[in-house]
């Protein structure tokens, strides 16, 4: 089971972080990936963390500006946001994948959190 949080109201160019956390013990045996869904868009992939921590991807458009880590002792994966922009603005979902990232496919997924930026 996944449990995303932090998702809030900032003004564009603050941050945020946004956690994504495991329930099992076999929580470093997934790849784990965020993926963001705006108003009246499909869904799409914002970036991604390997096992192990050792790679991670992102989406050319928040390149820089997020960054993503995992602690396996607490099951837990966090998204930093920063220099957020009103297109940012979405529901974050989190996904675990016994596979690669970032192509997956992804086995489960968390609820969503919303993240507003206001311009």
């Amino acid at each position: 089971q996944l449990q995303a949080s932090g998702g809030g109201l900032v003004q564009a160019g603050g941050s945020l972080r946004l956690s994504c956390a495991a329930s099992g013990r076999t929580f470093s045996s997934y790849a784990l990936g965020w993926f963001r869904q705006a108003p009246g868009k499909e869904r799409e992939f914002v970036g991604a963390i390997s096992r192990r921590n050792v790679s991670t991807y992102y989406a050319d458009s928040v390149k820089g500006r997020f960054s993503i880590i995992r602690d396996d002792a607490k099951n837990t994966v966090h998204m930093q946001m920063n220099n957020l922009k009103s297109e940012d603005t979405a529901i974050y979902y989190c996904a675990v994948t016994t596979l690669k990232v970032p192509l997956g496919p992804y086995d489960y997924w968390g609820q969503g959190t919303l993240v507003t930026v206001s311009s």
